[in-house]
């Protein structure tokens, strides 16, 4: 017998009757879409029915290496930007809470913020990307990017790019500093540690925006891997088309500098990197917490009341922004904080909302279906918010819950 052998991993957990598609498409990411580790779990209707993971625990260990260590049931790792999912329901429970209006001008929270024609940037236009502040005159070292100041100041004195309200452009960095100040002027805490007392605490989740020094050693090293050739590309586009690329190229675009806002590129694997409260993308979890997090939302979790109540819910997945997208340049729609399902971010189904992070995680949920859905990877492909490994799992997500009835 001739050919090429799929190479086997020794996937653990559990799946519920019904579910079991979820188990083949996570394996066979490992074995046709170059997994090298990961995890991917399900919620239904504020119940586990999807808890798997396998491969090794470290990214750059190499698919054969022998001694590599093996993911384990606690393994968390870096999201990048499924982070910005997480950090939104912030503002929308202080809204929910009647802390915060979202109509209102940022400066009213942030007076320092008005400067440089922003008086009429609203809370609202930071969330759905219309704020006009994709990318900084001057890139942040990383040093600066986590100390806490310097983000904030940088972006209160910068000149928006376009008419803020007008237009959306994915703001991949400056989200941090615009959210996470944000909240420290409303609330007085730092965003980290309010989803950690007031969303991971009560849930019991491994999720943290500002990872914790007795975590570290739970969290595995992203390293980039190539993307799968067709067809187990899942029928997505794993090649950017020119212009985009082009645009990632050049270095006066507002692609290539929104993505270079921290410059040079942070080590995502260093403690420091990791420690810090970037919900743009910086923050740690495991899938079965992502999914935890995002059943919570819609509905209750172990007699837990859901987090958003139903205006809430209909205010995160409601389109504020819709088209071609400045920074990302295909088309994009984004609801207050959260991508909302569409061509570019394929999620559980229409009325599905939810975050990727570049490179592989995402996290969503359909409130029609009462799915959750959380996959976390240390292999970070190229594409930013349509990954062929997750696609695979959300398909099979879709086919399965029907099975299950």
């Amino acid at each position: 017998m001739s050919g090429k052998r799929e190479s086997v991993v020794d996937v653990q957990g559990t799946v519920e009757d019904g579910f079991e598609p979820v188990r083949d498409a996570f394996m066979a990411n490992f074995a046709r879409r170059g997994e090298r580790g990961a995890a991917v779990a399900v919620y239904r209707h504020g119940r586990k029915v999807v808890d798997l993971w396998g491969g090794t625990r470290d990214g750059d260990a190499g698919k054969h290496a022998a001694d590599a260590a093996p993911w384990e049931a606690g393994t968390a790792q870096v999201i990048r930007s499924a982070t910005k999912g997480i950090a939104a329901v912030v503002p929308l429970l202080l809204h929910q809470r009647g802390q915060l209006d979202l109509d209102a001008p940022v400066g009213t929270y942030w007076p320092e913020f008005k400067a440089a024609g922003k008086e009429r940037v609203l809370v609202r236009h930071l969330l759905s990307h219309r704020a006009g502040l994709p990318v900084l005159d001057t890139p942040l070292t990383p040093d600066q990017a986590i100390d806490g100041v310097s983000g904030p100041a940088a972006l209160a004195a910068q000149a928006p790019a376009w008419e803020p309200g007008t237009d959306h452009g994915y703001h991949a960095q400056t989200y941090s500093w615009l959210l996470g100040e944000l909240v420290q002027r409303v609330t007085g805490r730092t965003i980290g540690s309010w989803i950690a007392d007031e969303i991971a605490g009560p849930l019991g989740l491994d999720l943290w925006v500002g990872l914790p020094e007795a975590a570290q050693s739970r969290v595995g090293r992203l390293a980039a891997v190539e993307p799968p050739a067709p067809p187990a590309a899942s029928g997505l586009r794993v090649r950017p088309k020119q212009a985009v690329a082009d645009a990632y190229a050049d270095p006066d675009s507002l692609t290539r500098r929104a993505f270079a806002a921290i410059s040079p590129a942070p080590d995502e694997n260093a403690p420091a990197y990791r420690a810090a409260e970037l919900p743009a993308s910086a923050g740690v979890a495991t899938a079965r917490s992502l999914a935890r997090c995002y059943a919570a939302l819609i509905g209750p979790v172990d007699g837990r009341s859901r987090l958003f109540a139903p205006a809430t819910l209909t205010l995160a997945r409601t389109e504020e922004s819709a088209g071609l997208d400045r920074t990302l340049l295909v088309p994009t729609r984004f609801g207050l904080g959260f991508m909302l399902h569409g061509p570019a971010s394929p999620l559980l189904a229409p009325g599905s909302f939810g975050h990727p992070g570049r490179g592989g995680a995402l996290a969503c949920a359909d409130p029609e279906s009462g799915l959750a859905f959380g996959y976390v990877t240390n292999g970070m492909q190229r594409g930013v918010t349509a990954d062929p490994r997750a696609q695979a799992l959300l398909r099979a997500v879709a086919a399965s819950s029907h099975v299950a009835g």
